[in-house]
């Protein structure tokens, strides 16, 4: 047993004598995979810089207008004899839509006819013996003087006639009607709509500061509620000032309608296209990375990284447009921007080219 006991405690001796020697080798070798990791290249992914097209929009809100509107009105009072117009009918320029009773103003019109009719005779008589000498230069002149009254007054009446008829002012659409057969009517009486929505106007309003790149045929792309597809536009007059108290520009465009799916009075969302830019070089969003002098971008040369300094420009969701630093064909870093450093080697992973 004291034997055992011996040879026991000889064992553990060595073991001990050995357990620094063991722990150095683990140690080193601990060490050794920490610089191997170190060392070993970063995987990362890229985009490939390509020339594109891109648009310098700004977004605002607008208000859609029928082309043309009016309020149809008579010009004169009277019982309405009667409605040529229908609701939600389409009229063409001068057709007659309403006729007020204008009996009394055709009376008038009649005698006058007839006195006109025997003045003009008197006349023609009196030329002839003025002719011969038969009547003085005065007396002729006053019969001349009483065909041209005579002439006015009938063109008198006929104008207030005329103004007994409520004729279509351009082409277009009834509204609803407010009147009946037999209405009297005045001046201010509501009668109906008529407006033309083909095309169909539409005002918005942008920020000073945008008023000088606004010009003449402008794209616009809008939408109104209850329509899913995207319509465009153009503009065709803005206003000649800016307005003093909201600091706008309100502008003006136009868009085709020809099946009438478009009502005055809708709210549109528009997305108003200012310039393009042609071969614009655009990387993604995240590629930029901040400094205290700018920004800039790790770019891939003969498999290790660079730093460049960048110049931005537009930007839209995803990206954001390179002005100066990057040209075509650059190969710029979109993940890894917080592990790598200049010279490092990395391993490229996915390749992005749009």
């Amino acid at each position: 047993m004291k034997r055992i006991l011996i040879i026991a405690g000889i064992l553990i001796a060595l073991g001990l004598l050995a357990y620094p020697k063991l722990e150095g080798i683990s140690g080193s070798s601990n060490n050794t995979a920490s610089n191997n990791s170190r060392n070993s290249p970063l995987s990362v992914d890229v985009y490939v810089v390509q020339p594109d097209t891109i648009e310098d929009n700004i977004f605002t809100t607008g208000t859609l207008l029928a082309n043309e509107e009016v309020e149809l009105a008579s010009e004169s009072s009277g019982l309405i004899e009667e409605i040529y117009l229908k609701e939600g009918q389409s009229v063409e320029k001068g057709e007659l839509l309403i006729k007020i009773n204008d009996s009394e103003l055709r009376a008038q019109l009649n005698r006058a006819d007839f006195r006109l009719n025997l003045a003009e005779d008197r006349e023609k008589r009196q030329t002839q013996l003025l002719e011969k000498g038969g009547i003085s230069q005065e007396e002729y002149d006053a019969t001349l003087n009483e065909v041209n009254v005579l002439r006015a007054e009938v063109a008198l009446i006929e104008a207030q006639i005329a103004k007994t008829e409520i004729r279509a002012p351009f082409s277009g659409k009834i509204g609803l009607k407010y009147v009946s057969d037999g209405s009297y009517i005045t001046p201010s009486t509501r009668i109906a709509t008529l407006q033309d929505i083909d095309p169909i106007k539409i005002d918005f309003s942008i920020p000073e500061r945008y008023a000088a790149m606004v010009e003449v045929g402008n794209k616009v792309e809008f939408t109104v509620s209850g329509m899913p597809k995207t319509l465009t536009a153009n503009v065709y007059a803005k206003e000649p000032r800016i307005d003093t108290e909201t600091r706008s520009l309100q502008v003006r465009a136009k868009s085709p309608n020809t099946g009438g799916q478009l009502l005055p009075g809708a709210f549109a969302d528009l997305e108003l296209t200012l310039s393009t830019i042609n071969n614009a070089m655009m990387v993604p969003s995240i590629s930029l990375v901040p400094e205290l002098q700018g920004q800039k971008v790790y770019v891939v040369e003969n498999g290790t990284v660079q730093p460049k300094s960048v110049q931005t420009g537009l930007r839209n969701e995803t990206k954001v447009q390179i002005t100066e630093g990057v040209a075509a064909g650059d190969t710029v870093l979109t993940t890894g921007l917080l592990q790598v450093r200049p010279g490092m080697a990395v391993n490229i992973g996915n390749v992005e080219t749009e």
